[in-house]
């Protein structure tokens, strides 16, 4: 196990020039590289979000970090222990992008065996299952009697991120933790992964929901055509910017250009970015009789940003 000079906990994820290649092709002429270089460290109890279009590579990172695949080349550490170590394997929990379980199993029945794999007693599953088919929104009548093979993509989700938590994991992988749920299941397993977070569990997901992305990570990375382009909080991606975009509709227009910068006016709305305290403009604009359409601070969205990185790196984005 690998140990920080000053004693301090190592980071749970740690890793140096990774690379991934293969051949393919008829006669295995072509060489693929889906990884080129990445170094990345996630610390202990921070919640780590990937996003990246599809084929960027998102995918066999985690599957490299988990032990499923094998580098071409670099090193790296989990938990403080060399990538593939069998001994971090109890201490991880896994949801892959499309989870497929036995069909003919109910969900207690397939997490009494998940939990028989991690050699959980009879007593702690009676305990943690019921909680865990709580936590993700499944009913536990339902769980006991109905086999998966009549489960909803959304169903087998909330059964897949239960088996992730079955062992109590201290870092939890989620690839594509959304995929397949509605609004209000999205919504469920953000709170979730905010919960998980509270525990001070470490979370590292993959996601192209930009915006969950957004309200539960400390940290952001976007990979693209295989390269780490960037990585950091999103105040220090985005900029913290405390100025405010404004937009408004309606009132007597004449003091806005004082008040706001960048001022255009359409009809009877009118937007720009707010160049005095906001409780003054606030009031300002209550006294001229107007009302406020969206507030939000000045700075480009996370899908903005993304959207840009993309296109600097050459990549076709289309709406």
């Amino acid at each position: 196990m690998v140990i920080s000079a000053d004693g301090d906990r190592p980071p749970v994820v740690a890793v140096e020039n990774l690379q991934k290649s293969y051949r393919t092709g008829f006669w295995l002429q072509t060489v693929l590289t889906p990884l080129k270089s990445i170094s990345l460290q996630v610390q202990p109890g921070e919640t780590f979000g990937l996003l990246g279009p599809n084929g960027a590579g998102k995918t066999t990172l985690l599957k490299i970090l988990l032990g499923l695949v094998r580098p071409s080349a670099g090193s790296g550490t989990l938990l403080g222990y060399p990538l593939g170590d069998r001994a971090v394997r109890q201490r991880i929990g896994y949801l892959p992008e499309n989870p497929y379980f036995y069909d003919y199993l109910t969900a207690w029945e397939f997490l009494e065996f998940t939990a028989g794999l991690f050699g959980l007693s009879a007593a702690t599953c009676k305990e943690r299952i019921p909680l865990l088919l709580e936590m993700v929104g499944l009913n536990l009548k339902d769980a006991r009697k109905k086999q998966m093979r009549r489960y909803s993509k959304g169903m087998v989700q909330r059964v897949g991120l239960a088996q992730a938590l079955i062992n109590d994991p201290e870092v939890v992988f989620l690839d594509e933790p959304m995929s397949g749920l509605d609004p209000l299941g999205r919504y469920q397993i953000r709170e979730i992964i905010l919960s998980l977070k509270q525990q001070g569990k470490t979370i590292f997901f993959n996601s192209h929901v930009l915006a969950d992305v957004e309200a539960i990570c400390d940290r952001v990375g976007i990979l693209a055509q295989g390269e780490l382009i960037c990585a950091g909080t999103v105040d220090e991606l985005l900029g913290s910017s405390q100025a405010y975009h404004v937009v408004g509709k309606g009132g007597h227009v004449d003091g806005l250009q004082e008040w706001l910068y960048s001022l255009e006016i359409q009809g009877d709305r009118w937007q720009g970015v707010i160049k005095i305290p906001l409780q003054r403009f606030l009031a300002l604009v209550e006294e001229m009789g107007g009302k406020i359409l969206q507030l939000r601070l000045a700075r480009p969205t996370l899908e903005e940003f993304f959207v840009e990185q993309l296109r600097q790196k050459g990549i076709q984005v289309t709406h």
